[in-house]
């Protein structure tokens, strides 16, 4: 009886090490699970910018979150939070153009709450300082008991598509992507990002960019209804777009270009004429038999050569401007009107080549700052997955497969989304002529025709309003984008249209 016991003992003793073994086992797999998770959907609230002097202002994150099936597609993003009611006003997810560009040039040259101190690099961080006209800021003027009634936005910059500024792949198929991919893993980003924010739930919801991004934004939103109707959680309340200066229809805002020119007197009436005569109206798909409308395209293309193409006023800057380069500038101008390859259309300058004097200057400081290791650690990048950041990388594995979204804005708009549609009237890339098109072909009925609209007693740019919740507006001397040429007047545009007020 005594052996027995004994074995029994010995053998209840000799189960232990196993069990340890065992819930050692589970212990380590719940935290490798954990670990996962938190490797593909990280972020970290910034209190203090190098470059920026004292701590930050306003509440600032950054972040990854993993898309797709496997989470291999990493994209990241800068999160600002509203400065007046972050728990009532709307949460805007933000998308650059390109494709390729950074989200960070919305955050720091166009609707942010930072930007560069522009002087001339001698070596040292450059220096971030406020922006006054951030669309995330309240009012400071007039009375302030009015302060609190108009609504600003909390704004989510995203890296989109994959490739993009900081946005990475574990895996060298998470690198292609598309014009459909890319909105569909923003879509899924935006679903997560919820997941991990519940506070902003209950949010209005707008879809925003300006540029390239006037392509996959009315798809994201399209996306969104959908997973809405099928029941997906969290429930995403969009509530409608903003759009400047967006590629949408690019057959029509290419051939609205010779008009644009025209209208801005770089080229002679007689050219003018004659191209809609033997172009008979298309320029951006004509046949090589075509050799009078040929004829008077190279005329046009050499007209035009030395011109800003992203604000026509502006100094060009480009370092290959001059008589032995002009051939080159001359076929670079001729793609522009060619189906597809004209994008990326955001023309990024040879970083050794701007002067202070030119704005591209600015954007050189970006690439010295973000890329210095002091910056990277305060932005919680990831070690070892994007070695050198550029501010547009053109070199992603990209397919642009949605040759327009126009029939995205027809399906959305009849659902009842509202629409704010912006062109800077000085922006070659896309000009509002082209825009305007586009939105004439919707065949709205008009509920507030074209008039001025103002701006501390000068007129900003000219509006009009169209039944199905559609705000058109121009801003005037706005290049590409408007907002980083007229930051004061789309701040006052944008607050006017998010409260419903007219413009």
């Amino acid at each position: 009886m005594a052996d027995s016991k004994n074995k029994l003992v010995y053998s209840s003793y000799s189960l232990y090490p196993s069990l340890l073994r065992l819930v050692f086992i589970i212990i380590v797999i719940i935290s490798v699970s954990a670990s996962s998770h938190e490797v593909s959907n990280s972020s970290a609230v910034i209190k203090y910018l190098p470059g920026f002097s004292g701590p930050l202002p306003f509440y600032f994150e950054t972040g990854y979150i993993g898309v797709d099936e496997k989470e291999d597609v990493r994209l990241f993003y800068y999160f600002v939070k509203s400065e007046r009611n972050p728990m009532e006003d709307p949460v805007m997810l933000w998308l650059t153009g390109g494709p390729g560009c950074s989200a960070f040039s919305g955050l720091v040259y166009e609707i942010g709450p930072l930007k560069f101190d522009v002087v001339e690099y001698k070596g040292s961080l450059p220096t971030l300082v406020q922006n006054p006209y951030s669309w995330t800021k309240m009012s400071t003027f007039f009375f302030f008991f009015f302060l609190n009634l108009f609504s600003v936005a909390s704004i989510i910059f995203l890296d989109s598509p994959v490739g993009t500024g900081f946005s990475y792949s574990r895996s060298q198929q998470g690198w292609m992507t598309s014009d459909l991919k890319s909105a569909n893993q923003a879509y899924q980003f935006l679903k997560k990002w919820l997941i991990i924010h519940p506070e902003f739930n209950s949010n209005p919801i707008y879809i925003s960019g300006d540029s390239y991004s006037g392509l996959p934004v009315p798809v994201i939103v399209q996306d969104i209804l959908d997973g809405n109707e099928a029941g997906y959680k969290p429930f995403i309340n969009v509530k409608g777009i903003v759009l400047g200066n967006a590629v949408t229809e690019p057959t029509l805002e290419g051939n609205s270009k010779i008009p644009f020119v025209h209208g801005m007197g770089l080229i002679s009436e007689e050219l003018y004429e004659s191209l809609k005569k033997t172009c008979e109206g298309e320029y951006t798909d004509v046949s090589p038999a075509n050799t009078l409308c040929q004829r008077d395209l190279n005329s046009y293309y050499q007209n035009i050569l030395g011109i800003n193409t992203v604000q026509v006023l502006e100094p060009a800057c480009y370092s290959i401007i001059g008589p032995a380069n002009s051939e080159k500038i001359t076929t670079y101008r001729r793609s522009m009107s060619e189906k597809h390859s004209k994008w990326p259309i955001q023309m990024d300058q040879d970083p050794q080549s701007p002067v202070l004097a030119c704005r591209s200057y600015g954007y050189l400081l970006s690439s010295y700052w973000i890329n210095n290791h002091t910056v990277r650690e305060a932005l919680h990048i990831r070690n070892g997955t994007v070695d050198n950041w550029k501010r547009c990388n053109y070199g992603l594995q990209f397919e642009p497969n949605l040759g327009s979204s126009f029939s995205y804005h027809v399906n959305l708009s009849k659902r009842g989304f509202r629409s704010l549609i912006y062109s800077g009237d000085h922006d070659m890339v896309v000009p509002h002529l082209g825009t305007q098109a586009w939105i004439r072909l919707l065949n709205y009925s008009i509920v507030d025709d074209w008039r001025s609209w103002w701006v501390d007693g000068e007129v900003a740019g000219y509006t009009r309003k169209y039944s199905n919740e559609m705000t058109f507006a121009t801003v005037k001397g706005g290049g590409h984008t408007a907002p980083e040429y007229r930051p004061k007047e789309t701040l006052a545009m944008f607050k006017r249209w998010i409260n419903s007020e007219p413009l």
